[in-house]
Formats: structure tokens, sequence, C-alpha cells
């Protein structure tokens, strides 16, 4: 699930296509950024396995200690 996240495309439609100033943008979490942009995600609650992607995907710690 390491998918490298598409920033130039998601500024693109936060700020030119939404007209979301920058600090607005960089202050949504990807959730409230993808409903915004109109993803109905039909994805059910966040379980055990979905958490544990998401956790080996996006660690809070790297070898030099916390991020």
């Amino acid at each position: 699930m390491n998918q490298a996240m598409d920033w130039q495309g998601l500024m693109r439609a936060g700020m030119h296509g939404l007209g979301l100033a920058p600090d607005v943008f960089w202050s949504l979490t990807p959730a409230e950024l993808r409903m915004m942009l109109g993803d109905t995600g039909g994805g059910g609650p966040l379980l055990n396995d979905g958490l544990a992607a998401l956790m080996a995907a996006y660690p809070d710690r790297t070898d030099e200690g916390t991020i």
C-alpha cells in the first residue's frame, strides 16, 4: 500500500480547483480533501488490518526518532 502521493496534482486540485488558500489546504486531512473533491469513498470503518496497513505505510517514527 506504499503509494507515493501526487502532491502536485492534489495542490492543483485543492488550491486551483477548489480555490483553497495554501494554509487551508495544508490544514486538511487527506480524507477531508478527498471528500471536498467529491470522493465518496465507499469504504467502511477502518478495522485492524486497515489500521495496520496505514501505520506501516506512514509510520510515526523513523530510525532517527519521531517525525
